[in-house]
């Protein structure tokens, strides 16, 4: 496919201009220009024929021919030869008409998409106003100047010029609307197109978006669930044995804990591969994927006890009223707990931690302490401090809802997660 029949026409300077008419259009109007001019000139004027009307009518078909490149300068051309040829004497039959393909192209055509400025001619054109109001200023000059020359050269009457021009005037106005209406029509449908294409990159930007938000969500809630349920087991597995010989009691107790531990986990591996096998789950409001286990804030107290089970010493105040915390904050605020205790029981070293709730009607405050020893300096003996998935998921969790969240050494020693969570109102 060639650049003019995809409707573009490239010049040596790199500027590209849409034509109003396509080459075999363009042909068409050069071939009606032709015929119009000598069938005209033969039947009401008195100019030559061979030496004048002929070449007269041929210049001007060619010049509409050579118009997709430079439209504007084949305008000028144009209406120089038809001042020229009747200031010659050369011909008799209209000032404007002979001209009107001429009109049209410019009128219609796009603005053009500026290259690089190569020569005075380019730098020259680049300078003139396109499109309808370039073609109306040259109009206006026509007239103007036929005008003059039938006043003050041919010595016509005011009347006469009126009435000669008035009609070539009104034809002018036809031409340049007819040619304004295809260009706006044109624009239009070539706007529309490219709302499609860009509402097209937008939907395929958001599936990439949601689709990534929901591999984040994914490896945040199995990080969640394996990183707790093997930290609990593995705790609660080193007790039984070195309990079963001299506690048998401790020992099987420890063993329920890990097993009922390791069943909650299994049930929300469950939720999610099943979320992941039905196409089409969604993202719930506010980010938060509908692939997520159902967990709230009744299971805070589990996850208090199984620390306990553990070996550290956990409480767990609340206050304010849980039942006001939407879904999503719920699950974010378990989670983080979760997350929490976790580590203190992997990292802390401490021998307790506690877990602080604040249910206001702005926003849910967190806050989960441990006592463990510091490093010099005052820094806390983390492993993870300042990386791994596990602070990196909280951060996001707490993010994706529009809170605020904070790790660090606490107040008294130790490590201290703090995340304020607004709630939707």
């Amino acid at each position: 496919m060639t650049e003019e029949r995809a409707g573009v026409d490239r010049d040596r300077t790199g500027t590209v201009e849409g034509p109003a008419l396509t080459r075999g259009a363009r042909a068409a109007a050069a071939a009606v220009t032709a015929v119009a001019v000598v069938t005209a000139e033969a039947l009401g004027g008195d100019g030559p024929l061979l030496t004048g009307i002929v070449p007269y009518a041929l210049g001007l078909a060619s010049l509409v021919l050579a118009a997709g490149r430079r439209p504007r300068a084949a305008l000028l051309v144009s209406v120089q030869t038809v001042i020229a040829f009747r200031a010659a004497g050369l011909s008799d039959v209209g000032w404007i008409w002979p001209a009107t393909a001429a009109y049209f192209l410019v009128a219609a055509g796009d603005r053009p998409v500026r290259g690089p400025v190569r020569g005075r001619l380019d730098a020259l054109l680049r300078r003139l106003p396109d499109g309808p109001a370039f073609a109306m200023g040259v109009g206006v000059f026509q007239v103007a100047f036929a005008a003059d020359w039938e006043l003050f050269v041919a010595g016509m009457s005011g009347r006469g010029v009126v009435a000669e021009l008035g009609a070539e005037t009104l034809w002018l106005a036809l031409v340049l609307a007819a040619a304004t209406a295809r260009r706006n029509g044109r624009n239009w449908r070539r706007e529309e197109a490219a709302g499609r294409e860009r509402a097209a990159r937008e939907r395929e930007a958001e599936a990439r978006r949601r689709a990534e938000a929901e591999r984040l969500q994914i490896a945040r809630e199995l990080h969640d669930v394996v990183a707790h349920t093997l930290t609990v087991v593995g705790v609660q597995l080193r007790v039984a044995v070195e309990a079963l010989e001299d506690e048998p009691e401790e020992a099987r107790a420890a063993l329920r804990t890990a097993q009922e531990v390791r069943a909650t986990a299994v049930t929300d591996l469950r939720s999610l591969i099943g979320v992941l096998r039905e196409p089409g789950q969604d993202a719930a409001a506010g980010g938060n994927m509908a692939l997520a286990p159902e967990r709230g804030l009744d299971g805070v107290g589990e996850l208090v006890e199984r620390v306990r089970a553990a070996g550290l010493d956990a409480d767990v105040e609340a206050a304010g009223d849980p039942a006001a915390v939407p879904a999503p904050v719920a699950l974010a605020v378990y989670r983080i707990v979760q997350e929490s205790l976790t580590n203190a029981v992997r990292h802390s070293g401490g021998t307790r931690v506690d877990v602080r709730l604040r249910y206001e009607p702005e926003a849910v405050r967190v806050e989960i302490a441990d006592d463990g020893p510091a490093k010099p300096g005052g820094r806390p003996a983390r492993a993870s401090e300042g990386g791994g998935h596990g602070v990196a998921g909280m951060r996001e969790r707490v993010s994706v809802l529009g809170g605020e969240f904070a790790v660090g050494p606490g107040e008294h020693g130790g490590y201290t997660v703090r995340a304020v969570i607004p709630v939707p109102s």
